[in-house]
């Protein structure tokens, strides 16, 4: 397991590693396995609306997932796909997303015997997964490249060191 505290001190060459830059304004870009992902804020909020924002591709994720899964439970069974859709729908409670729905459309010709299971199938998305049991996210800050800090190879303790008694 790396924390992300030590994301710094993994390979430079570590897949799961992504870079996050600034390229103006409001824009934030990551740079993951050789692709730019650029996001913006709404105009409304100040940005340019250029690109999704990171929330949008938060909802992208669950939804892309969980298609990814539909997709797969066809092509295995040698389904049609022509028609399959789903849609994501955040319903919320004031300004937090209290629930995130996804609407499998299922093509016409699609064997009512497969209807249970393929949303057993798309129930099993890994993203959608990791927000039933939410990794633990840490936040530290680091030197740049040229700095010499040892990044520590465990969590740090929050808990005050105490003095041995004596």
């Amino acid at each position: 397991m790396i924390y992300l505290h030590q994301a710094a001190a993994a390979k430079k060459d570590d897949p799961s590693d992504m870079e996050i830059r600034f390229p103006g304004g409001m824009q934030v870009d990551a740079l993951h396995e050789g692709f730019r992902i650029r996001t913006d804020q709404p105009v409304a909020q100040g940005g340019s609306g250029s690109a999704p924002s990171p929330f949008d591709l938060f909802l992208v994720s669950i939804g892309t997932c969980a298609g990814f899964y539909a997709l797969r439970f066809c092509q295995e069974r040698s389904l049609d796909v022509d028609g399959l859709a789903l849609s994501v729908t955040p319903e919320r409670e004031g300004k937090r997303v209290a629930c995130v729905r996804i609407a499998v459309r299922l093509p016409l010709s699609f064997p009512d015997k497969y209807r249970e299971a393929i949303l057993r199938a798309v129930d099993q998305c890994s993203v959608k997964r990791h927000l039933a049991e939410p990794p633990r996210i840490e936040v530290v800050t680091v030197p740049d490249e040229e700095g010499s800090l040892r990044l520590p190879t465990s969590p740090p303790s929050i808990a005050p060191e105490v003095p041995p008694a004596g």
